[in-house]
């Protein structure tokens, strides 16, 4: 038996003035082997870190961690000009971006911001259209002249730069779909874990979906946010009584995510607070120095059994 590389992360909601303290956090994340950090985008919120400028600034003070708005407010961010952010931060930071994008949720907000509303639907067939034309706009080759619905486009040159790695955080059937026919990655929506009933209906659909498409749908990576708290002692219960996960010890939570990549295929985790908010920086350390080095041992040691 093979598994991919399982991911493990920390996700931020940082305000103007924290710009340190995360700056602090991405640094001991990126010295202690953690594989990701994610940003919120949401652009209507003044008090907030533009996700993309935190994004770059951090990838440029470290060497190996991946950095990810999670997800992309597309309709904020037009994906011609998108893909020319991601292919520069790409090519400044030796690769290390993916690509986390949303067809946009509080529609109220984004129209605030002179946004024309897009019906669901629209808003759906946006977002499959940008994460193509992101792609096109990738990679070098031939000038693009693309014509859709929602971009147009005349004789652009793409970036010398491949595609970052696009991970979707698709809620409903029509955009699950779409991950399932054009991402690389799926963020389960309202933080759905395996167990949870969202995972359970939604997964089936973009597998579905990938299949119709000539796909292998093992290709679309789940990777879960996941809030939580790491606690001194054993919890009596690590799961609440609708069943979301709300912590435990170390040894809890290396329990639990073992058999998350093992039994229901995770193919990663970003750590957020319980109430969904960044990990206070205690949480943070034992996140990265005990209990994402067991769980990776605990793989490696019965992937190699079997």
């Amino acid at each position: 038996m093979s598994l991919p590389h399982v991911v493990f992360g920390f996700g931020a909601h940082s305000a103007i003035h924290e710009g340190p303290d995360l700056l602090r956090m991405v640094q001991r994340a990126d010295r202690e082997g953690l594989d990701h950090f994610s940003l919120s985008d949401h652009p209507y919120l003044g008090e907030r870190l533009d996700a993309y400028a935190g994004v770059g600034f951090a990838l440029g003070r470290t060497r190996h961690i991946r950095g990810l708005a999670n997800v992309t407010n597309l309709p904020t961010r037009p994906a011609p000009m998108l893909a020319r952010t991601v292919t520069s931060l790409s090519a400044l930071s030796g690769g290390r971006v993916v690509l986390g994008m949303g067809a946009g949720g509080l529609w109220d907000r984004i129209s605030d911001m002179g946004v024309p509303r897009l019906s669901p639907r629209d808003a759906v067939d946006a977002f499959e259209e940008a994460i193509l034309l992101v792609r096109k706009l990738c990679g070098g080759g031939q000038p693009v002249t693309h014509h859709g619905r929602h971009y147009r486009v005349d004789r652009i040159e793409p970036a010398p730069v491949p595609a970052p790695p696009v991970w979707t955080g698709s809620v409903g059937r029509r955009s699950l779909a779409a991950t399932g026919r054009v991402a690389d990655g799926w963020i389960p929506g309202h933080a759905a874990d395996w167990h949870s009933e969202r995972y359970r209906e939604s997964r089936p659909v973009i597998d579905e979906a990938a299949a119709a498409a000539g796909r292998d749908p093992g290709d679309i990576r789940t990777i879960f946010n996941l809030p939580g708290r790491i606690t001194d002692r054993p919890l009596p219960a690590t799961r609440d009584r609708d069943g979301r996960w709300i912590g435990g010890s170390a040894e809890q939570w290396v329990e639990e995510l073992t058999a998350a990549v093992l039994e229901h295929a995770a193919a990663g985790f970003t750590l957020f607070s319980p109430q969904g908010a960044t990990p206070d920086a205690d949480s943070l350390a034992r996140w990265a120095g005990e209990v994402v080095p067991a769980v990776r041992e605990n793989i490696s040691t019965i992937v190699g059994r079997r």
